[in-house]
């Protein structure tokens, strides 16, 4: 085992490349379909083996009550799972914005999981692992897997799909939008019929949030605005903030990105089926 294993797993930025709400359990549950594409683009996570059996955080992040860290509740759980005596400490380097629907905590959880479980030995399939990951968050099986899905349910039934992969432009616009505001407000479309990949890939989806953030939110209005105005569709990932759109080169992403205005943030990554998760693993 050489030192390099624990280092440089990455935890990929994701997209909601569509989103609709079919409906509402009795338990209060959005019955929903999407689609998930990763990016290469995200936070890295690096692991260091503690002998006397702890598990903690080289650095608490901003904004992050330690007991809510995923990647401490990830790493704990696994260990409970599998009896796992081994300690670590975890150190997130975070590229991804907090609250902005790109999936930071849950890919940071996901990738938890899976480097540990390959690091430590602890042998679960990929099945386990995502059952564990669904305890965290909704989000966090997606991430286990590796490849774009197709999710409906709850975000638990996935089916893997294989979307094109373009360059995008990701904009943050400095603002945290609360997922559960989102969900709980009354001009929620909450009965879209459902629709299939080949509806998707004609173009028959779109965010049903969009109608509920835009208003609430000035600047993500305004960021999907411009992006209109760069010739490309503007899509809001999940809840937001984050906003997107799909150019046909990364040249032209990257021009786009030179004209941003300097109150928001962005980058440019490209869409990717398989997450560069699975690539690191393999190489483990």
């Amino acid at each position: 085992m050489t030192e390099d294993r624990w280092k440089h797993w990455p935890a990929p930025a994701k997209l909601n490349l569509f989103l609709h709400i079919t409906g509402r359990r009795a338990d209060g549950y959005h019955e929903l379909q999407t689609l998930f594409q990763f990016l290469d683009h995200g936070d890295t996570l690096d692991f260091e083996p503690l002998a006397d059996g702890r598990v903690e955080s080289a650095r608490a992040l901003e904004g992050v009550d330690p007991g809510k860290d995923l990647t401490l509740r990830a790493a704990h759980r696994l260990r409970e799972v599998t009896g796992h005596p081994g300690g670590v400490r975890i150190h997130v380097h975070k590229r991804l914005p907090m609250g902005g629907g790109v999936g930071g905590g849950s890919s940071d959880a996901a990738t938890t999981l899976v480097a540990l479980n390959a690091l430590w030995g602890t042998g679960l399939d990929g099945a386990s692992l995502a059952r564990l990951g669904l305890e965290l968050g909704a989000d966090v099986p997606v991430f286990v897997h590796g490849t774009a899905a197709w999710a409906e349910g709850v975000g638990e039934r996935i089916t893997a799909v294989a979307p094109p992969e373009p360059c995008y432009l990701v904009i943050h616009p400095g603002v945290h939008i609360s997922t559960a505001s989102v969900f709980s407000d009354p001009g929620l479309t909450r009965d879209c019929p459902p629709i299939t990949i080949v509806d998707f890939l004609a173009g028959q989806a779109g965010n049903v949030c969009e109608a509920v953030v835009r208003p609430r939110y000035p600047e993500v209005d305004q960021a999907m605005g411009w992006l209109g105005e760069q010739g490309v569709i503007p899509r809001l990932t999940g809840t937001g903030a984050c906003v997107f759109g799909a150019f046909d080169s990364a040249l032209e992403a990257r021009e786009a990105l030179d004209r941003l205005p300097p109150r928001w943030q962005g980058f440019v990554a490209r869409g990717r089926n398989r997450s560069p998760l699975m690539d690191r693993l393999d190489r483990c």
